[in-house]
């Protein structure tokens, strides 16, 4: 009885596993990913004060509408995005990342990712799967209530913002996700 318990337990988590590693089960097309940056971006303007003016000093944005998540003690998430320049999508990107510990049940988030200096930017181009935390820092912003988002005082060259269900998600990482560029047309 033990055994087929805990049989029935690791075919549940591979089968969560696979379906999150196989960018086919997630694929969208190019446009269904521009429509969720669109609407990713414009609820960024609405809910954070000073976005709109942020985001002009910025030399790129990499937008993932929907990024899911699920685990039972053994996780993974997957989500497409597009990385927009002067407004504009110039090119398609997947982000994935494995988690083990405790964790229980599934959840869908958005992430922005602000690249503030050029040369930022351009690593992060060059790159053939560009690994959080290891090729390059992001600073995750809390606001907290009341601030407003300014380049007065938030100078790192990138930062990145993740929004939940019910708005900017606090003392989460994107330490380990690795973002890898997709052939879309």
């Amino acid at each position: 009885m033990q055994t087929s318990h805990i049989t029935r337990r690791i075919a549940f988590i591979g089968a969560i596993l696979l379906g999150l590693a196989s960018p086919g089960t997630w694929a969208a097309s190019a446009g269904e990913i521009d429509a969720g940056v669109n609407d990713t971006l414009a609820r960024f303007s609405r809910d954070v004060a000073g976005a709109d003016n942020f985001m002009k000093s910025t030399k790129g944005v990499l937008v993932f509408p929907k990024v899911y998540k699920a685990g039972i003690g053994i996780g993974g998430e997957y989500g497409e995005g597009a990385l927009r320049i002067g407004g504009r999508t110039v090119d398609y990107y997947s982000t994935a990342a494995a988690s083990i510990g405790f964790q229980l049940g599934a959840q869908a988030k958005s992430i922005i990712i602000l690249f503030m200096e050029d040369k930022a930017l351009r690593q992060f181009r060059e790159s053939e799967g560009w690994k959080a935390g290891v090729d390059g820092s992001v600073a995750l912003i809390d606001l907290g209530a009341g601030r407003e988002l300014s380049t007065q005082t938030i100078r790192d060259p990138i930062v990145a913002f993740i929004f939940g269900q019910k708005g900017l998600m606090y003392n989460l990482t994107l330490e380990g996700s690795k973002f890898t560029k997709l052939d879309k047309k």
